[in-house]
């Protein structure tokens, strides 16, 4: 990580830390964790028989959370790894090819996992 100056690191943890902690919060708000996997679910939807309407905004919710919760499920991945990388001092390289990323670039995207040309 000698691409990226340590103050650099400590602001792009609190970034990562941060987003951490509002994912969690919206997968929380859009799901429930089950086996180890987050699901998506529909606030109310195994309550008692709801009607044809009711049970119609029900399932388009649960449509709607489940491809929520997958697409924040996969950046709270990206952003734990991200977090992972600062501790084990491989933060801010290249996946793909080892390069570092450029700085400008994690800034925008703390969890980017390579460069872009």
């Amino acid at each position: 990580m000698k691409h990226i100056t340590e103050k650099d690191v400590a602001a792009l943890t609190a970034l990562l830390t941060k987003e951490r902690s509002d994912l969690e919060g919206e997968l929380r708000e859009h799901g429930r964790m089950i086996g180890g996997d987050w699901q998506g679910t529909a606030q109310g939807f195994e309550t008692a028989e709801p009607d044809d309407i009711d049970g119609a905004d029900k399932m388009e919710e649960l449509a709607t959370n489940v491809a929520l919760v997958e697409t924040l499920e996969a950046r709270l991945r990206d952003v734990r790894d991200a977090l992972s990388k600062i501790e084990s001092g491989t933060y801010g390289l290249d996946e793909e090819t080892g390069e570092p990323i450029d700085p400008k670039r994690l800034h925008a995207n703390p969890a980017a996992r390579r460069n872009i040309d």
